[in-house]
């Protein structure tokens, strides 16, 4: 009778522990579900703070091109508005200095720089003709081709290049033929 006694309570308490045991199994179900959605969490909110790192890097660097870009912008208009007045220089020195040597055609620089000052035209002051009308790398295959690097020869190269009639060539020394 103990043994039949012993065997309910343990029954009983098998029953029990069977119970608890499907109630702990549905807390660490319940505790898994949110331990995972906890680590999804911190997985997403550290790729938005890298995302922001990323942005903030991006607007940092943006700002600077910004500032570079206003400048730009400012030189831009600067250069439109003296546009007319450089373009009326350079169009001045294809059609009138080819036949001048380099002393003379510095005096005409100046009397049209004078003409445009009187008649409120802007240009650049400092402008220089050989860099408004050809390009660095022009210039450097003009010296490959037997073009001497001074000024004249290089503004004679220009005239050449850029007139809309042949030029006539007086060319003692042979360089003009040459290139």
């Amino acid at each position: 009778q103990k043994l039949e006694g012993a065997m309910t309570e343990l029954g009983e308490a098998q029953a029990q522990l069977d119970e608890k045991q499907a109630e702990l199994d549905a807390v660490k179900a319940i505790y898994e579900s949110a331990m995972g959605k906890k680590q999804q969490l911190i997985d997403d909110a550290e790729m938005c703070k890298r995302r922001m790192n990323a942005a903030t890097t991006l607007i940092n660097g943006l700002s600077g091109e910004k500032i570079r870009w206003t400048e730009e912008s400012l030189e831009f208009k600067a250069t439109i508005k003296r546009l007319v007045g450089d373009a009326l220089i350079a169009v001045a020195f294809l059609c009138y200095t080819g036949p001048f040597n380099q002393r003379y055609r510095n005096r005409l620089f100046e009397t049209w720089r004078n003409d445009l000052r009187k008649n409120d035209i802007p240009f650049k002051e400092d402008l220089d003709i050989i860099e408004f009308l050809t390009t660095q790398a022009q210039i450097g295959e003009w010296n490959l081709q037997g073009l001497p690097n001074d000024e004249l020869s290089i503004q004679n190269g220009i005239i050449c290049t850029k007139a809309s009639r042949y030029p006539l060539l007086v060319d003692p020394q042979g360089q003009g033929k040459k290139w």
